[in-house]
């Protein structure tokens, strides 16, 4: 869990995290649910991560490929060589959207959550908010997206999508609640932003979705969300 501190020796207007060393950075260019089908892609990170001497790439939990080891005076050369969106890892505001395979790929999986992922990180990626705020989206019950422990999970079902408010996998765990259950694709977004305006109106600052469930109760904020 990131401190104010921490937050102010990150470069966030830079995309770059501030590395042990107290010396160079990581950053992390968007790749949507870290999916990648222009292969060309990978060759480009590769190249640059190769061409300003950075000591490694990291796979990270949030899908995204990480360049570490990057010297502050080459942060924006490595940007404008990328060519790529920022990934949003630190900040007050919606970090990247965790997509599993689902039906793209998965056999197991049974409800689009590819497609619905994309659309909720084209919407919501990067968004100001009082705090850190996490989504996931799963095809399954399998949820390896980890749905449960997001500020915002989705699941997929045989009929339609489980929404889960309030997950926080951080210093002091917390699982989600059950918001709806057998939501449609087609209405996951509008309850999704219901949500959103619904955290942005009555979270403090620095306080996860969570905390705001425990605060006002949970019975208080389903029933606010349902009307």
């Amino acid at each position: 869990m990131e401190t104010r501190q921490e937050t102010k020796r990150d470069m966030l207007e830079k995309g770059a995290v501030l590395q042990r060393d107290k010396k160079t950075y990581a950053v992390a260019p968007h790749i949507p649910g870290g999916v990648i089908l222009d292969f060309n892609l990978m060759r480009k990170i590769v190249d640059v991560a190769e061409r300003y001497g950075a000591q490694a790439l990291k796979l990270t939990s949030a899908q995204r490929i990480a360049i570490v080891g990057i010297e502050e005076d080459k942060i924006d050369q490595v940007w404008e060589d990328l060519g790529m969106k920022k990934g949003h890892a630190i900040g007050l505001c919606v970090r990247s959207i965790k997509i599993c395979p689902a039906t793209h790929f998965c056999k197991r999986a049974q409800q689009d959550a590819v497609t619905l992922g994309f659309e909720l990180d084209e919407k919501y990626h990067g968004m100001d908010l009082p705090s850190k705020f996490k989504m996931s989206v799963a095809g399954c019950a399998n949820s390896c997206s980890e749905p449960a422990v997001r500020d915002l999970g989705i699941m997929g079902t045989p009929k339609g999508y489980t929404i889960m408010i309030g997950g926080n996998a951080g210093i002091k765990p917390r699982l989600a609640n059950i918001l709806a259950e057998n939501v449609p694709q087609e209405d996951v977004l509008p309850l999704v932003d219901k949500i959103i305006n619904y955290y942005k109106e009555h979270a403090k600052s620095y306080e996860r979705l969570g905390n705001v469930i425990d605060r006002l109760g949970f019975e208080k904020v389903k029933q606010e969300l349902s009307n």
